[in-house]
Parts: structure tokens; C-alpha cells; sequence
């Protein structure tokens, strides 16, 4: 359970950031707060044990005056403690949450940049679960941070502050062992080994418990986004009867959680029978060192207890690691996998910035022509899949891509800058708008059906009456009173729906450029045939390339691109 230097830069040169951010004047106003806290909860602690030497010297006294003054010390003491903690914990959460927010939207910001979550997906590498890795792993990473970083603090000077009292209570013993010596601080000296010892024997058990941290998380991402795969999907597993495949394989995917479960639980019976018997002992052993001084009377019943006090404080301290052996482990597991997310988009980019020749080349014409030169389309350190690929598509022609439909999809997707692998060159329309359509078109879930059809553009940014009157066009009547509802629409709406949806989109934003990738499949022929006679009709001037089964589909095209394999 090793936490390497190089594990620590990569998270500081990353996550770092944070302070130095457009808001760093109240981030390090937070920070400094959140250290003076800290320093107070110190203050706090020493007084308690200096009360707690004068308590127990006037119960020894029988002192009923000096035993009043101290339960007026101690409301003082408790009502300045419940301060200094609400306002600690206040200013903590506040920096845990705006760190949150910073890291989130860092992250978010790469994946979902210029496709990168898309292209993300076909590189190789531990990034699987991005959604869980950036809502969950974000949150542990930064709150686990903070309250580690705020503890390590806290032991630190606690250690110091203690040290410095357990010494003067420690006085001078005399040592007969082969020679005769004294020995002052006799119980720091004993507080280091123990606590030492015990650091020692609390990092060998705690090895175990990263690796099967950091397996349990990714087993239970990969259930999780299996039963969301369901979810989404629920419709066709129904109509095909899938329902008993699906729970096999949410049995496989659990089954990989028990699996886990198991190591886990291995790490943690040991971890829990070390610290119940170092715990157990930490109560007793302080008391039994400083016991023989009080017995032979070189120090009173107070400093008695403020000596077992003051061991257990520097104990703790020093025992840091030990104390949190799970939380480390957790906070770890957490960081590697927003690591693993942040490297694979590096390796993304680092693809992306190779030479020009290993990759197609997209750019844009001074001309209102798709002109594909000389491309070869390959898979990713794969085969190549078609190649001397040469055609100019003019404004306003319709093209049918034919024979490995496959192969005319990742074309597509090499339009739109998704799919770099390969070579040639492809040289876009000048200033014209670039509209795809994939088989199911992207409706954001708890939105408003009228949000959801104007994505990615505001809900306001078609009138009322163009949206009634063009899912009238569409033959989707009876979604008109439902335009200001709020639904999960991929649920709520049958594929066909959710298909003509998309047309709806496509007549609305009247692009010139349009690329349909068997995005009427679901309707039937007469449908699908209605849907491209309402393109020629309502955008005759539109560029189409389009991706389909439909046995009359060259009626609607003049020109073919036909692609071999199929």
C-alpha cells in the first residue's frame, strides 16, 4: 500500500489547480481559515488536558472549591469547542464542495470536448465508467483529500503540542541496564516505539486493501452501468424477450462484486483485529506506563491522568497512518481512476497531434463542396477498411451510400472529426453546418419534450407555432400538448417516435448539409419513404447523404458511393 512520489505529482499537477484558479482569492482565504481552525481545535485539545490535570488534582485534594472551577472551566472550554467545530466544519465542506465543482467541470470539460468522449471509448487503457469516474470518484478524490490533509494536519500539531507536554510531566528516570544512565522523556521515547510498532504492523496488514479497493469500485461501476444499459433498453429487451439473458448477465456482473466482496473482506479482518487490539491496548498501556511514577508519589493523580492523556494524543499522532489505513486506501483507488480517465484523454489528444499522414486530415474549403481525396478509412491500429476513396459532393446532391453500411457510418463520423484513423483528406463546405443523424437521436432526459427537440439549442429558439406545426408535418399530432411536460423520453417515447422526433429537429434547424445514418430504420417503408419526400419538399436545396436499407432509396438520390464488404 505503497503511495508513491509519482502518484502524488500526478494528482498535485492536476487536481492542484485549485488554488490557483480564477477564484483563488477565496479559496486561500477558505484555506487559510480552515488552518487557523485547526490550530484552535489544537488549543482546545491542550486545554482539556491541562483541565483535566487540575480535575483529577482536586478530586485527590477533596477540594469542592477547586472542583466548582473547574466545571466553570470546562463550560467555558465546551462552549468555545462547539464554536470552533460548527465553524470548522462549515468552512471544510464549503472548500470540500467548491474543489468538487472545480475538478468536476475540469474533467468534464476534457471528456466532453470535440468528441473526445467518444473517441475516448475505442482507446485502450483503464477508463471504463467515465460517468462514474467523474460523479464519484471527483467527490472521494477532493472530500477524501481535505479531511486527510485536515487530519494529517491536526496530528502534526498534535504531536508537537503533546510532545513538548509529555516531556516536562516525563522528568528524569534512572536507567540500570548493563550500565547505569538517566534518561529524560522516558514516555515520548515510549510513545515513538509504540506507536512506531504499531505504524509498522498497521502498513503490512493494510496492503491487501487498496488493490481490492480499487476492484471493488470498478466492479461496482461495471453493475451499475449494466443495469443502466437495461434501463435504457428496456423496450427492445421486452419485445425481443431478453429478460432472462439479462439476468444472466447481471449475475456475471454481480458475481464479479462477490468475488471482490471476498478479497476485501480478507483485507479487512485483519485490519480490524489489528486496531481492535491496538485500540483496546491504547487505553490501558498510557495509564500502566505512568502508573509506577504516581505510586512511588514523584507525581500527583493529575499528572497522572495528563501524562496517560498526553501519551494517548501523541500516540494517536504518530499513528496516523494506521487510523487511516481505509480512508488512504479509498482516496487512492478513487485518484487512479480519475487518473486513468485524465490518461486516456492525454492519450486521445497525443493521437490526435501525431503526424498529419497517419491520420485523415479534415479542413475546410473556401468552396461549397465535400471533396473526399484519395481517403483510406482504418480501424484503429487495425485493418483498413476502404481506401482510394475520391468524390465531390456538390451543394444540393443526393447521395446513397451503399453495399458495407458499416463502413459508410465510420465515414460519416470521419466527417465529423470523430474518427481520425486513417488517411487522406477530406475537405469540408465552407461555412456550412454540418447535420447528423444517427439511428436514435439524442433526447436529453427530464427535460421538457419542447427543450429536448430544440437540443442542442435553447428551448426558445423556435416559436411555439413552428414546433406544433412541423410535429403536424411529421405526423406527431398528439405530442403537441405534451411540449412543456418533463419525461425521460427514450422511455416515455417509442423508437419510432423518438425517430421522427428527429426529422422534426432536422426540418426546424433547415441545415444544408445533412447526413442520415439509417435514422428512419424503425418506421416502415411507406414511413421512411414519407420522411425523405418531406427533406426534397421542405429543404430542396439540402445536400443529402444518406445511410439506408429502404429497397426504393435510389429513387431519392442521383448520385451512389458504394463500399465493398457487404
Amino acid at each position: 500500500m505503497r503511495v508513491s512520489q509519482s502518484f502524488f505529482m500526478d494528482f498535485v499537477r492536476f487536481a492542484g489547480g485549485f488554488w490557483f484558479s480564477d477564484n483563488k482569492k477565496i479559496v486561500w482565504r477558505l484555506t487559510v481559515i480552515l488552518v487557523g481552525l485547526t490550530v484552535l481545535q489544537i488549543v482546545m485539545a491542550v486545554l482539556v488536558n491541562k483541565w483535566n490535570a487540575a480535575l483529577f488534582d482536586a478530586i485527590e485534594q477533596h477540594s469542592m472549591s477547586g472542583l466548582t472551577k473547574q466545571i466553570m472551566v470546562l463550560l467555558v472550554i465546551m462552549l468555545a469547542s462547539i464554536l470552533i467545530t460548527v465553524s470548522h466544519l462549515t468552512v471544510k465542506r464549503r472548500l470540500m464542495i467548491d474543489w468538487r465543482t472545480w475538478l468536476t467541470e475540469k474533467v468534464t470539460d476534457r471528456w466532453m470536448n470535440d468528441g473526445r468522449h467518444y473517441l475516448v471509448s475505442h482507446m485502450p487503457g483503464e477508463h471504463d465508467n467515465p460517468d462514474e469516474r467523474i460523479a464519484e470518484d471527483c467527490r472521494i478524490a477532493t472530500e477524501s483529500a481535505i479531511s486527510l490533509g485536515h487530519s494529517l494536519f491536526y496530528s502534526c500539531l498534535s504531536l508537537i503540542s503533546f510532545t513538548q507536554i509529555l516531556w516536562s510531566l516525563s522528568g528524569v528516570i534512572t536507567v540500570d541496564f548493563v550500565f547505569t544512565f538517566d534518561l529524560r522523556g522516558h514516555l515520548v521515547w515510549i510513545a515513538i516505539v509504540y506507536a512506531g510498532l504499531a505504524s509498522w504492523l498497521g502498513w503490512l496488514v493494510g496492503i491487501p486493501l487498496t488493490k481490492a479497493t480499487y476492484a471493488n469500485q470498478t466492479a461496482e461501476a461495471n453493475f451499475r452501468s449494466g443495469l443502466i444499459d437495461a434501463r435504457e433498453n428496456s423496450q427492445a429487451i421486452a419485445l425481443i424477450e431478453a429478460e432472462n439473458f439479462e439476468k444472466k448477465r447481471f449475475r456475471k456482473l454481480f458475481t464479479q462484486i462477490q468475488e471482490v466482496w471476498s478479497q476485501q473482506t480478507g483485507a479487512w479482518q485483519y485490519i480490524l483485529a489489528f486496531s481492535t487490539g491496538y485500540g483496546l491496548l491504547s487505553m490501558a498501556f498510557p495509564v500502566l506506563v505512568s502508573s509506577p511514577r504516581y505510586i512511588s508519589g514523584a507525581i500527583s493523580l493529575g499528572a497522572l491522568m495528563q501524562s496517560a492523556q498526553a501519551f494517548q494524543e501523541m500516540a494517536s499522532a504518530l499513528s496516523w497512518p494506521v487510523n487511516n489505513l481505509a480512508s488512504i486506501a479509498l482516496w487512492r483507488a478513487s485518484v487512479e481512476r480519475v487518473l486513468g480517465l485524465i490518461k486516456a484523454l492525454d492519450a486521445v489528444d497525443e493521437e490526435i497531434a501525431k503526424p498529419e499522414h497517419h491520420w485523415i486530415v479534415v479542413e475546410q474549403a473556401n468552396k461549397p463542396v465535400l471533396a473526399l481525396r484519395d481517403l483510406t478509412i482504418a480501424k484503429l491500429n487495425g485493418p483498413v477498411l476502404a481506401s482510394g476513396i475520391n468524390m465531390e459532393i456538390q451543394q444540393g446532391d443526393h447521395v446513397l451510400i451503399t453495399g458495407n453500411t458499416f463502413t459508410g457510418a465510420k465515414l460519416f463520423r470521419a466527417i465529423a472529426q470523430l474518427r481520425p484513423w486513417g488517411s487522406g483528406r477530406i475537405e469540408l463546405p465552407n461555412n456550412d453546418k454540418l447535420f447528423f443523424m444517427p439511428p436514435r437521436p439524442h433526447l436529453p432526459a427530464n427535460f421538457t419534450l419542447r427543450e429536448a427537440i430544440c437540443y442542442p439549442k435553447s428551448g426558445s429558439c423556435f416559436t411555439h407555432e413552428e414546433i406544433a406545426q412541423t410535429l403536424m408535418v411529421v405526423g406527431l399530432n398528439h405530442l403537441i400538448e405534451q411540449l412543456d411536460n418533463v419525461d425521460v423520453w427514450t422511455r416515455s417515447l417509442s423508437r419510432k417516435e423518438q425517430q421522427r422526433l428527429g426529422m422534426v429537429r432536422l426540418l426546424l434547424n433547415k441545415p444544408h448539409w445533412i447526413f442520415l445514418q439509417e435514422a428512419f430504420d424503425s418506421l416502415d417503408a411507406a414511413s421512411e419513404e414519407q420522411m425523405l419526400r418531406l427533406i426534397h419538399q421542405y429543404l430542396p436545396n439540402a445536400t443529402l447523404l444518406s445511410i439506408t436499407h429502404l429497397e426504393n432509396a435510389p429513387l431519392f438520390h442521383e448520385k451512389t458511393l458504394e463500399f465493398p464488404g457487404e
